[in-house]
């Protein structure tokens, strides 16, 4: 199959939109079982241990989940995997719609779809990012991703913003429902999509399949290794998730103890990071620059995300407040589809999974140890947002710069690759 001629293709649209549609029902689905299981338990423990669970899996398989799309179809794992969703979401909704007073049951339910979920999505999130670059034009694979990225902050604003209003009118049981019908029709439109990739060749017996499973996964960490660049891409994003990660637990806190404003302002501030993301994904998807414009451009946003969080510590404003939390939304969305399509770009697609699989388990590792940490020291602190806001901004600024004399990382986000270029690179180039 050629490289597709122009970004909004057949196959390409038929993902997007089915990833739109599920992606809206997934937030409206956090947010009615969040407000349930306060409702049904007033258990924080409980909501936060099912969040936890359901981010695990993910992080534990991604690089297996990643070798698995590089070995296996990947449209028939993007479809089975939405099918899974929706069936275990549906099944949800008609324990609540069926047996309403069985809390028990469905919490356990719960556990089983975050899990569940979890596993689904390890394998999931690989397939997609392996199978982006091979749906659209190469010159237009930035876009693409600013368009992937665009609609699930689009879905996120919209179902955040109406979960809470949809939750008290039509009740947990619908939007479960809704979620699960969702799911299914994200998976009815990626049947129709054909995703060019080529399958290697498997030899019969389990032995012999687990034993290839395993190498293929120890050559995509090899892979990572091996290219200096890459790994240094690697480690400034999993230090940017990090030294990011309390502000998700602080909040709060930051919002009535430091800026001594309601919890209206949480909304605010959230929002802002969501219209501010929006604003850095589609500048990145249309503004077309060099190799070293981006290198250099995505350098001083690295080191202004890092002076940013500073300065949201040290602000006692809340306008100031908003708009920084905006500003902070527009270069962490850059960054984003910079490094994911600098990534795509120079993976051949034969080994595109698994380096996206190890992406997300190394990325996303760090960043529940981050939360828990930030909040314990918090504690240990007397609640100082204003200190570990700023120690973290300007540590993350600091090495950041470093990365600036790191001749690998600035070459690898440098790298000009041609819209005709074809995939011909070497597993160890």
């Amino acid at each position: 199959m050629d490289q597709p001629s122009r970004l909004l293709n057949k196959n390409y649209f038929l993902l997007w939109q089915g990833q739109f549609v599920s992606q809206l029902g997934s937030q409206v689905h956090s947010i009615a079982m969040m407000f349930w299981i306060k409702h049904a338990t007033g258990s924080a423990t409980l909501m936060g241990t099912i969040m936890m669970l359901s981010m695990l899996p993910g992080i534990i398989l991604g690089p297996f989940g990643g070798t698995f799309a590089d070995n296996f179809s990947r449209k028939k794992i993007i479809v089975i995997s939405d099918i899974l969703s929706g069936i275990a979401v549906l099944a949800l909704a008609g324990i609540l719609f069926y047996s309403p007073d069985n809390v028990s049951l469905a919490i356990v339910w719960l556990f089983v779809i975050g899990i569940g979920m979890g596993i689904v999505s390890a394998f999931f999130r690989p397939a997609i990012s392996a199978a982006i670059p091979d749906l659209v034009p190469r010159d237009k694979i930035a876009a693409a991703n600013s368009m992937n990225q665009s609609s699930f902050q689009i879905s996120s604003l919209m179902g955040q913003g109406a979960g809470g209003v949809l939750f008290r009118v039509l009740g947990a049981p619908v939007l479960f429902l809704i979620d699960g019908i969702t799911y299914l029709f994200s998976a009815v439109s990626e049947m129709f999509i054909t995703i060019p990739q080529t399958i290697p060749e498997r030899a019969p017996g389990f032995k012999p399949i687990m034993k290839k499973f395993l190498t293929d996964t120890g050559i995509g960490f090899k892979y990572v290794w091996n290219n200096k660049g890459m790994r240094a891409v690697f480690f400034t994003a999993t230090l940017l998730n990090f030294l990011i990660s309390p502000i998700a637990v602080l909040l709060p806190f930051y919002i009535e103890d430091h800026l001594h404003l309601t919890p209206d302002w949480f909304g605010f501030l959230i929002a802002a990071n969501g219209v501010g993301a929006l604003i850095g994904y589609t500048a990145a998807g249309t503004i077309k620059v060099s190799g070293k414009v981006r290198s250099f451009v995505l350098i001083s946003f690295l080191s202004l995300v890092g002076v940013d969080l500073a300065l949201l510590g040290w602000s006692e404003s809340g306008p100031l407040s908003v708009a920084l939390m905006l500003f902070f939304g527009i270069l962490a969305g850059a960054i984003n589809i910079n490094i994911v399509t600098v990534l795509q770009l120079t993976t051949p697609s034969e080994i595109r999974g698994r380096v996206f699989g190890l992406l997300g388990t190394i990325v996303g590792g760090l960043t529940p140890i981050g939360m828990g940490l930030a909040g314990v020291i918090a504690d240990l602190l007397d609640n100082n947002i204003t200190l570990i806001f700023i120690i973290c901004g300007l540590t993350m600024a600091a090495v950041n710069l470093m990365m600036a004399f790191n001749r690998h990382f600035r070459e690898f986000m440098a790298c000009e690759v041609k819209a005709d270029e074809t995939e011909s690179n070497k597993l160890n180039s």
